[in-house]
């Protein structure tokens, strides 16, 4: 895959490994700012929740979030051209905005909405990375470990990332562990300048190694596609011609079913209780 990362074992969470790449973006570029994405979701610690948009969780906060800059993602403003409003931001010194050290970036924003990036859009936010000497980090905690059908998420737009976040999926069988993938000369950290007490469990790292043998054994990345397809038809046929209000998201095997365009704002939690009353998580 021509893929060239050094592995730093973060933690127990996937907090953990946002939490190392912001200090090692603004370590390496000596800039504070960092540019995140409207309907970003990148965990709830300090920092990462600083890159985090729901109102609810930045709330739990109880001080101000700083030093990010939201953009709109591709597909959550219908005409609105996010890729040269990005590049305007950066490069326009009379944007107000200070020049960041990082982009954040979910290639599939889960909890934003199941909103998928296509891959020209990718392209374009690496493409203005490497043009004004900003990194760029993937967060592939929530969609990366095959779940849309390449093992990371990015694969299908054939970028590079600086930096890569992993949780989640990567531990294998439920054992916790989260990993920050590194371009080698990135990698400027002091001897136990990020250091922490659950770096080495043992046994989240048997279980790791299984689940990603276990991955290429049962060609997993071809399973899901093949299972995405499936899931795709099914909401085609089966729930889409309920009502022409109706809409749908996704890839591999992370969908969504949009409701919002019925004036019931609780429609769709009343959807997911009977869902998990019927036995369907």
């Amino acid at each position: 895959k021509d893929l060239n990362y050094k592995i730093m074992f973060c933690g127990s969470t996937g907090t953990n490994a946002v939490e190392a790449a912001l200090k090692l973006c603004r370590k390496n570029k000596k800039r504070s700012n960092i540019i995140a994405f409207m309907g970003a979701f990148h965990g709830m610690t300090l920092g990462s929740l600083a890159l985090t948009t729901d109102r609810t969780s930045r709330d739990g906060a109880g001080v101000s979030l700083d030093n990010v800059t939201f953009v709109p993602y591709e597909t959550t403003m219908e005409g609105f051209d996010s890729l040269r409003y990005l590049e305007t931001v950066i490069t326009d010194d009379h944007s107000g905005i200070e020049k960041p050290a990082a982009i954040f970036l979910e290639t599939v924003q889960a909890e934003g909405g199941i909103n998928v990036a296509s891959v020209e859009w990718l392209k374009g936010v690496e493409r203005i990375c490497r043009e004004n000497d900003i990194l760029l980090v993937a967060d592939e905690i929530q969609v990366g470990c095959s779940r849309t059908g390449t093992f990371f998420s990015f694969e299908r737009a054939g970028i590079k990332p600086d930096m890569v976040t992993l949780s989640k999926s990567i531990g294998g069988y439920g054992f916790p562990m989260s990993l920050l993938l590194i371009r080698d000369e990135l990698d400027i950290w002091k001897p136990a300048e990020h250091n922490g007490t659950f770096r080495g469990n043992q046994i989240a790292f048997v279980a790791a190694r299984k689940a990603i043998e276990y991955n290429i054994f049962h060609e997993i990345d071809r399973q899901v596609v093949e299972k995405g397809a499936l899931v795709k038809e099914y909401i085609e046929k089966e729930i889409l011609p309920l009502s022409d209000k109706i809409f749908f998201r996704g890839i591999g095997l992370i969908w969504g079913i949009d409701f919002s365009k019925f004036d019931d704002p609780e429609l769709s939690h009343r959807i997911a209780d009977k869902c998990f009353e019927k036995g369907l998580i």
